[in-house]
């Protein structure tokens, strides 16, 4: 596949990704009578990532996410010279999916950015109030094993046909756990997206939601090299 086939595999894969889990999150979480809540909008996540694993994983490797191809990078699994084009394509995937929900969205009547539409944040913009060291070490971790999962799912000694499975329901598990302490992002272009549209505190605490993604995909490419070293 040549670049501007992948480039576009991971627009439209990201694309996907924030419409259907921080659609999910915005439009019917709270869903009168039939909110589908933390649980669902958890599993509308992983169902993106699984989907379009199926759909593009053949096509760019569907990434959708800047930490995901950092932490393939450094795993040695990803060449260097390709970060670039992937990560902006995901982050412009990312913002046309934000502006494609905020569309929709705004067709109620009522809404308002101020609740937050999906954002992520620390403090007093953390769904349960944790602080920004909280937020940190979360994000990392999360994102730290959300690489080794993918790292091991796609290992060439890993059951073949199985990796988009293992890797929809490890995003589902990591946003179980930490959405009620940063909406989940271990996706800086997630992250972004929804922030350029909240503006304000949304985009003075980006810095974070890039910083340790990238961190945590970072140290998991190190870590699982040493399931690849020869004995």
């Amino acid at each position: 596949m040549n670049m501007t086939q992948k480039m576009t595999a991971e627009f439209i894969g990201t694309l996907w990704l924030v419409l259907g889990g921080c659609g999910s999150a915005v439009l019917a979480a709270a869903f009168p009578e039939v909110g589908i809540g933390l649980l669902g909008v958890a599993l509308a996540f992983g169902l993106t990532v699984l989907t379009m694993a199926f759909a593009i994983g053949h096509i760019s490797g569907c990434h959708l996410n800047p930490a995901v191809s950092i932490g393939l990078w450094a795993g040695g699994r990803f060449p260097a010279s390709e970060l670039l084009p992937y990560i902006v394509a995901q982050v412009a995937g990312a913002i046309v999916g934000a502006g494609a929900l905020y569309l929709i969205a705004t067709g109620q009547d009522g809404f308002a950015l101020s609740a937050g539409f999906a954002s992520n944040g620390y403090g007093e913009h953390s769904p349960g109030g944790y602080s920004l060291t909280a937020a940190l070490i979360c994000e990392i971790v999360m994102t730290m094993f959300f690489l080794i999962i993918i790292l091991g799912a796609t290992d060439s000694r890993a059951p073949k046909g199985f990796a988009p499975i293992a890797i929809g329901f490890g995003l589902t598990l990591v946003h179980l756990i930490s959405i009620p302490v940063t909406n989940t992002s271990v996706n800086p272009a997630r992250s972004t997206g929804q922030a350029l549209f909240v503006g304000d505190w949304a985009i003075s605490q980006l810095w974070l939601f890039w910083l340790a993604p990238i961190v945590g995909a970072i140290i998991a490419g190190v870590i699982y090299k040493v399931f690849d070293a020869k004995e």
